[in-house]
């Protein structure tokens, strides 16, 4: 019982203790604010007893104080006692007002007219950097922030606050250090990390020696202690980190092997801010072009100027410290590592780049035998080349070549070889010029190389400098410039055409055309001629001399001439021209047939308007048979004839039956024929009967049929009455007519099956009365029918005169 008596004893005196004592503060709580101060958001038992007159009052932030609009006022309940707290203050800091609670008229008045006094208010902010010692001394420490440093270095923290209203000795924070291992200390380095005191805003701790430290991965925060009124209300500072190495010296490479063609690059870590030799390893035999190259305009990286007698870091550089340097400028070069002991340096190699492993060294220059080293081995990439299509193309036409190329990451090079061409290839958009082996990329097709290793090239067989024969020919793709003899050198590809002659096919819509029908001439040219083709046309009538027609993309062209109605009955007389790959050789100027250009290709001019159609034709055929002509032709002929409709004859239909009317025509295949049928009666019909007429009409559409054209119609003869009726068919394009008659004759009757007895009934006495039939007369042409073929003879006898 007195041991418990004793232990609640002494609890009550530590509550009272905890209650009497006030927590220890920056700011002496015992003394008054008596204005202009600075105070910070997280201060505790701040004294306004000096400001305020009265138990009560306000803090206040006016928006425009010189008309005391106020936009923030924080109530003071005791004067003696106040906590500045983040959430009385929100976002607004400067200058806050002193108001007693007795002031007539409160805050919302102008504070300075009334003589209101203030206090400033911000909210404290403390930061955290670590930077090397070794350059606080200049005024602009490095900062290793993120970035990985020696077991050489020695390090500092620094602080930085806007704590100027409680700068001393009372105003302390603690240095927490994370350490790889995953514990937290405060003493670090060798140095008393707690409880630092603040005297300044900005300041460093003292020296921090890593010689003796964990490799690994640190962070570091400063933080409020728990005596500070600024504890646990989120005012520490930011986290630091930095990562201490174990060597001293180290080198790596972000790739282990590289195509050739491509960059890598190579990270060397250090003393911070310390000059080193760094070179790539002499390889026996190697011309500079064939080692990976250290790329130029690197920060911090000097190219080629690692040479004995030079100094750095105060060490003079021999003969032995440069033991397999290469003698070359992009292979070797010093660098200086940044704050952080860090620099990285990037190579660029080539096609040319050796297929080996290469050797890259970084060396301190005070010690040669203080060095890393990384091995990265460069291989030979690929190239490839196909060729769009089936592989068998006709001169003139585009063929597209394309592939891919991972050896050079700029071109690739493409030649050709084949009959009649240079033994080791020609330019492939030139085949005059000669692919030369060696510097010599103007003599092949470069195309750049994408940057998904991609290319390219759309060949246009029609430009080519000079005429190519038809024949198999090879395309190479190389990733150098180098011809067929020093293949071996690069890296390449091949693809095979064959390349045919360009020729032409060509028809007529028709061998016979009718007066007035458009004739089209119609075929296939190959080889993509891109001025198309020529059509010369001779005639009795007509000459039409070189005139184009386009040529599609798929080789097929057409040619209308329209309306031949002014043309004389007769032959005519047609040659296609195909200019193959040199232009068109033949061509008429005004009525002169001439061949092109200043020699005129051998072709003596001929006045094609003093010939007739089949001399002038045969003129044009002899100048493109000329051996100094490289263009193809095809001839044609056609036949001008008057138009004609024939009608087969028809005979005689029975009523309510379905025939067809047929006949032949010189009219053109898809011509419209328009056809009446209409009875040859006319007399008028009685009031109490229907009429006596019927009718039909229709078009049929021309056909092509075996050496003549041809046509028909279906006729419905329902309705019909028996007499005679006319058909007339009628060509609009021709402007043609024909004409014909045939009958309508009473439907025979169905016979009724013989054989079929009949039974009388029994019982009854029939007398039988047989009636002869009547005779119904036998229907003829009536009279309006005999008009008819009146006027039907005349329209005979009018169409034989015009034929």
């Amino acid at each position: 019982m007195k041991s418990m008596t004793k232990l609640m004893v002494v609890a009550m005196l530590l509550v009272a203790a905890l209650v009497v004592a006030p927590a220890a503060a920056q700011r002496d709580d015992t003394v008054s604010l008596k204005g202009g101060e600075i105070i910070y958001v997280g201060e505790d038992n701040l004294n306004f007893s000096g400001l305020l007159n009265t138990k009560d009052g306000w803090l206040v932030h006016y928006s425009d104080p010189s008309t005391g609009t106020a936009d923030k006022p924080i109530s003071i309940s005791d004067n003696t006692s106040f906590d500045l707290t983040e959430a009385r203050v929100g976002s607004f800091t400067g200058a806050f007002y002193v108001v007693n609670s007795s002031v007539p008229g409160g805050y919302n008045q102008p504070p300075v007219t009334a003589g209101f006094p203030y206090v400033n208010i911000e909210k404290p902010n403390l930061a955290l950097d670590v930077v090397l010692n070794k350059t606080i001394a200049g005024g602009h420490p490095d900062s290793v922030n993120g970035k990985s440093v020696t077991k050489s270095e020695v390090l500092d923290f620094e602080l930085q606050n806007n704590l100027d209203g409680l700068l001393g000795p009372n105003l302390k924070v603690n240095i927490d250090v994370a350490t790889p291992g995953g514990g937290t200390v405060r003493y670090f380095g060798g140095q008393d990390l707690g409880n630092v005191v603040i005297t300044k805003t900005k300041q460093y701790t003292s020296g921090i020696k890593l010689d003796g430290v964990e490799a690994g991965a640190y962070t570091a925060q400063a933080k409020w202690p728990s005596t500070s009124d600024f504890y646990n209300k989120g005012f520490n500072s930011n986290t630091v980190t930095f990562e201490v190495l174990s060597k001293k010296l180290a080198i790596s490479a972000n790739k282990d092997s590289v195509v050739r063609g491509n960059s890598f690059a190579v990270t060397v870590t250090g003393e911070s801010k310390t000059d080193y030799i760094f070179f790539v390893k002499e390889v026996s035999g190697l011309t500079e072009n064939q080692y990976p190259l250290i790329a130029p305009g690197q920060p911090d990286v000097t190219i080629g100027n690692v040479t004995a007698g030079m100094t750095l870091n105060g060490k003079t550089v021999t003969k032995d410290d440069l033991k397999s340097v290469p003698p070359f400028k992009y292979t070797n070069a010093t660098i200086k590592t940044d704050a952080g002991g860090k620099r990285e340096v990037k190579f660029n190699t080539t096609g040319k780049t050796d297929d080996k492993q290469f050797t890259i060294r970084v060396q301190d220059a005070k010690d040669r035998n203080t060095y890393d080293e990384v091995k990265v081995r460069i291989q030979e990439g690929e190239v490839t080349v196909t060729a769009s299509g089936t592989g068998v193309y006709y001169i003139g036409e585009e063929i597209t070549l394309s592939g891919t190329c991972t050896d050079n990451k700029d071109f690739v090079y493409l030649f050709l070889t084949g009959p009649n061409l240079g033994t080791d290839g020609v330019k492939l958009d030139d085949l005059a010029i000669d692919a030369e082996n060696g510097n010599k990329p103007n003599t092949f097709k470069q195309v750049e190389v994408e940057v998904d290793d991609t290319w390219s090239y759309k060949w246009d067989t029609s430009n080519l400098n000079k005429t190519i024969d038809a024949g198999g020919y090879t395309v190479y793709a190389v990733s150098q410039p180098v011809n067929k003899v020093k293949l071996s050198e690069a890296k390449y590809d091949t693809v095979s055409v064959q390349l045919k002659s360009a020729f032409i096919t060509a028809t007529t819509s028709g061998a016979v055309v009718a007066k007035g029908d458009d004739l089209k001439i119609t075929g296939t040219a190959q080889g993509n001629p891109a001025e198309g083709v020529h059509v010369w046309i001779f005639g009795k009538n007509l000459q039409k001399l070189h005139e184009s027609a386009t040529v599609e993309s798929d080789g097929s062209f057409e040619y209308k001439l329209d309306n031949t109605k002014d043309l004389s009955a007769g032959q005519y007389f047609v040659v296609i021209q195909h200019p193959m790959s040199n232009g068109f050789g033949v061509v008429a100027v005004g009525n002169e047939l001439r061949g092109q250009g200043a020699t005129s290709m051998g072709v003596t001019p001929v006045d094609l308007s003093k010939l007739q159609a089949s001399d002038a034709a045969t003129a044009v055929i002899n100048a493109l048979d000329s051996p100094n002509v490289d263009d193809t032709y095809v001839k044609l002929t056609f036949v001008v004839e008057e138009p004609n409709i024939f009608i087969d004859p028809i005979g005689d239909k029975e009523a309510g039956s379905k025939f067809t009317i047929s006949g032949t025509t010189n009219a053109a295949v898809g011509d419209k024929l328009i056809v009446d049928v209409t009875s040859a009666a006319f007399q008028p019909s009685k009031k109490t009967e229907t009429s006596g007429f019927a009718s039909a009409s229709g078009t049929a559409t021309v056909e092509k049929g075996d050496g003549v054209n041809k046509w028909s119609f279906e006729v419905d003869a329902t309705g019909f009455k028996p007499d005679q009726y006319i058909v007339k068919v009628e060509c609009l394009e021709t402007d043609t007519t024909q004409t014909a008659t045939f009958n309508v004759v009473e439907a025979k009757p169905t016979t009724q099956p013989t054989g079929a007895a009949t039974t009388q009934p029994t019982g009854t006495a029939t007398t039988a009365t047989t009636t002869a039939p009547a005779t119904t007369p036998t229907q003829s042409p009536g009279f309006g029918a005999l008009v008819a073929l009146a006027g039907l003879g005349a329209v005979a006898f009018l169409v034989l005169r015009r034929n």
